[in-house]
């Protein structure tokens, strides 16, 4: 399954920003894949924290294997140390299996937490071990399919504005300026910003300052 967008949003960004506008013309449709069980969402992005994308499939694959379903009652059934025959560090499978206790005995809602607004699901999200704001963010993109989510913590966002826009630097007064600018539908600028920094458009470069 994908990310759910139509050319309502894509016409309201284009009509709100040429600029983007232009960018969206050329890329065409993005196609960017959503898990939208919300438990093995979180497991996902904890699993992925600072390695590559292909370990992160590997391991999660495993998981899979292992335990037939990635849910509370099989993550506390294996424990830590069955977790870390996985591949993932000590840590990590602490933070899973916490994030589970915590879903089985209620203390951490996971149906509840669909009900609340963006900033609320975000605090709660950040309040579990291993989860940042970050990654509280993506979790709302890539699983809840909120439709207003702008990550000033995302470099490649940050990269894909001063790819776009020929800035040199992304502060926060000027982040916050295209939030309200793309507003009601980041989601869908993100997603668009992030194939730009990918290099979807050939001819962009970035104008950050080299690095001496």
């Amino acid at each position: 399954m994908y990310f759910q967008y139509t050319t309502k949003e894509t016409d309201y960004l284009s009509q709100k920003d040429k600029r983007l506008g232009e960018a969206i013309q050329k890329i065409g449709p993005i196609h960017r894949e959503v898990d939208t069980d919300l438990f093995s969402a979180v497991v996902h992005q904890i699993i992925g924290q600072q390695i590559s994308i292909k370990a992160q499939a590997t391991i999660w694959q495993r998981m899979r294997e292992t335990l037939g379903t990635v849910d509370a009652e099989h993550i506390l059934a294996a424990g830590v140390p069955q977790l870390q025959k996985l591949g993932m560090t000590f840590r990590k499978a602490e933070y899973i299996t916490d994030f589970a206790q915590k879903v089985q005995s209620g203390k951490f809602d996971l149906e509840g937490i669909w009900q609340k607004p963006d900033e609320e699901a975000i605090r709660e999200l950040s309040s579990l071990k291993g989860i940042g704001v970050w990654t509280a963010e993506m979790i709302l993109l890539f699983c809840m399919q909120r439709p207003d989510v702008f990550s000033y913590d995302d470099l490649a966002i940050q990269r894909g504005l001063r790819m776009l826009y020929h800035h040199r630097k992304i502060d926060r007064k000027l982040f916050a300026k295209y939030r309200r600018r793309f507003s009601p539908y980041c989601s869908v600028a993100s997603l668009y910003l992030w194939a730009i920094a990918g290099g979807a458009i050939p001819e962009m470069h970035d104008y950050a300052p080299k690095k001496k």
